[in-house]
């Protein structure tokens, strides 16, 4: 698996024009500084992918 090295560290959280909170004011972004290129990254990032995969295989089973 590899993680896109253009991120440069950083992610953004997407936020679309239907999110807004109670108040109905937009949601601010929020910004992430991750280092895209650690190795504890990559490794967390195989390990969530791998979860879900399961995840995904256990849904298809119980609805066939």
């Amino acid at each position: 698996v590899k993680v896109q090295p253009h991120c440069e560290g950083q992610m953004l959280s997407s936020i679309s024009d239907n999110d807004k909170n109670k108040n109905g004011q937009k949601k601010v972004q929020e910004e992430f500084d991750i280092d895209m290129d650690a190795p504890e990254t990559e490794r967390a990032a195989v390990a969530i992918q791998s979860q879900f995969r399961k995840f995904q295989k256990k849904k298809a089973g119980s609805q066939s």
